[in-house]
């Protein structure tokens, strides 16, 4: 696939083309990384506020990633 075609696809597109094999490990890693965030910040113990913290800022992180991972495509 040619630069000018995939800059001419639109997101929807772009998120149901072939991804390349290292993005779709990082998509991976991403999702695993939010599960493991959601736990912690649903968990029913009380736990301290930055455990809280970091488990939000890893949520934000994962999704991020796993967004951008998703709509790369091989060229």
């Amino acid at each position: 696939m040619k630069q000018y075609q995939i800059d001419q696809m639109s997101l929807l597109e772009r998120a149901q083309a072939e991804t390349p094999p290292f993005f779709v490990k990082l998509r991976n890693i991403a999702l695993a990384l939010a599960a493991v965030s959601a736990s912690v910040a649903t968990s029913p113990v009380d736990l301290p506020p930055l455990v809280l913290s970091i488990a939000g800022y890893l949520g934000v992180a994962a999704a991020a990633i796993g967004a951008v991972s998703q709509i790369t495509v091989k060229s």
